[in-house]
């Protein structure tokens, strides 16, 4: 198989290069955090339900993957389920097109209903998709060269969606709301489709699955056994999860600068583009120092960046210094996002990486999920500075946690008790464990 995954690995990362940068340019039409929230604003006022785009998005990302790593870890070949799972969250923007289309002539009230309808779908299918694709991607991806695909890849997508998110407003701009939406989203469904297609062209190998229990149950006990003896992987864990914390502050900045320090709108375009452009350049620059060097030490960079970062928001003396807390903010999104799954791949061995990826975005999940409450419920109790100061914490506990416990297996360890445990056999298990 080796020899296989080397013959086709300029194909894939070509391939797989190309999915990644016009599935970026499809999302610049439909935006998660611009078009979207705003086509819904014109069917509701309701700050709740425009919040919700976003976190829809998210927790249906993340929530799935544990309950499909069984599924997936059954596959001898994770393209064929990739392929079929991923129409399910790309089919939906065509269905907003029509939303759009038909929403001069029927209630908002179902205009509304539908989006909805469509964005869970959307999610799902991005949750069912994530486990076997990202299985797929490690396993036709070396290790040493997965930090710097990764990070191409979302600096493709992030340079393309930038272009198309322009391309929206020059659409919304000259046409009515229902006709420039529903171009929008038929552009993003139509860029999907052509995404789909270089996806498509991914070179698997077939490998026989491991022997893994008949039942359910058998399957749940081993991602608990999983759990038990691989300290290492807890501790990523927790790391992952008080992460969502350090970079809970960042979704307030742009209304603090507006709000406190009187940012225009060209200014505000300035730091949206200096925000895009560090993580264009960070994606790659991080992603290839994480190969070469220690995918550790690349998020322990952006948990560092991540509390600086919040903490400039809360002493900064003028809008000026929001240029670098957004640059600074790149730098952390790209360790905690790209960085992070680059360096969930590394644990365990292929039988059980469908588990491990599954455990390490359905659990981090509900903190993924949370976290933004939190942010909210403290800026309305005490301000946007008690949510900034609190990321900043949040950052260097988890800054702490990666030091202290999180153990990087190529990396030579520190503590000869910690090296000891990572080199240590695990026991063989009787089948049905």
């Amino acid at each position: 198989m080796n020899a296989d995954i080397q013959k086709n690995l300029k194909h894939n990362l070509i391939v797989n290069l190309l999915d990644g940068g016009f599935f970026g340019f499809a999302m610049g039409f439909a935006s998660f955090v611009t078009v979207l929230p705003l086509f819904v604003s014109t069917m509701t006022d309701s700050a709740l339900l425009i919040g919700l785009i976003p976190a829809i998005h998210n927790a249906g990302w993340q929530l799935p993957q544990l309950f499909t790593a069984r599924w997936v870890s059954r596959q001898s070949r994770f393209k064929p389920l990739v392929m079929g799972l991923t129409a399910l969250e790309r089919a939906p923007f065509l269905g907003l097109a029509l939303a759009a289309f038909l929403s001069p002539s029927i209630p908002k009230e179902a205009t509304l209903a539908l989006t909805f309808g469509l964005l869970v779908l959307q999610g799902l299918g991005a949750g069912l998709t994530a486990n076997p694709w990202q299985t797929m991607i490690g396993k036709i991806i070396p290790r040493e060269r997965r930090s710097t695909f990764f990070g191409a890849q979302a600096a493709a997508a992030n340079l393309l969606a930038s272009v198309s998110a322009f391309l929206a407003g020059v659409i919304l701009s000259q046409n009515n709301a229902s006709q420039g939406f529903m171009f929008c989203f038929l552009l993003c469904f139509s860029s999907m489709m052509i995404s789909w297609i270089f996806l498509g062209l991914t070179r698997e190998p077939s490998t026989p699955p491991e022997p893994i229990a008949a039942e359910a149950p058998g399957f749940w006990t081993n991602m608990g056994n999983i759990l038990k003896r691989d300290r290492n992987f807890r501790w990523f864990l927790v790391a992952r999860m008080i992460s969502q914390l350090a970079i809970m502050g960042f979704a307030f900045y742009t209304v603090y600068a507006v709000r406190i320090h009187g940012a225009s709108e060209l200014t505000v375009g300035g730091m949206t583009s200096v925000l895009l452009g560090a993580q264009i350049a960070g994606n790659v620059l991080m992603g290839w120092v994480g190969d070469h060097w220690s995918r550790k030490g690349v998020m322990e960079i952006g948990l560092g960046a991540a509390a600086l970062s919040a903490l400039l928001a809360w002493w900064a003396p003028s809008v000026g210094w929001f240029y670098l807390v957004f640059a600074l903010a790149a730098i952390a999104n790209v360790a905690v996002w790209t960085i992070g799954i680059a360096m969930s791949l590394e644990f365990g061995d292929e039988a059980d990486r469908p588990a491990y990826i599954g455990m390490a975005n359905t659990l981090v999940a509900p903190a993924n999920i949370l976290a933004p409450f939190l942010g909210g419920w403290l800026a309305d109790l005490a301000g946007y500075p008690a949510a900034f100061i609190v990321s900043a914490a949040g950052a260097l506990a988890a800054l702490w946690v990666f030091q202290s416990f999180v153990m990087e297996k190529r990396i030579q360890p520190h503590s000869p008790r910690l090296e000891a445990e990572l080199n240590t056999p695990t026991p063989p298990q009787a089948p049905g464990t």
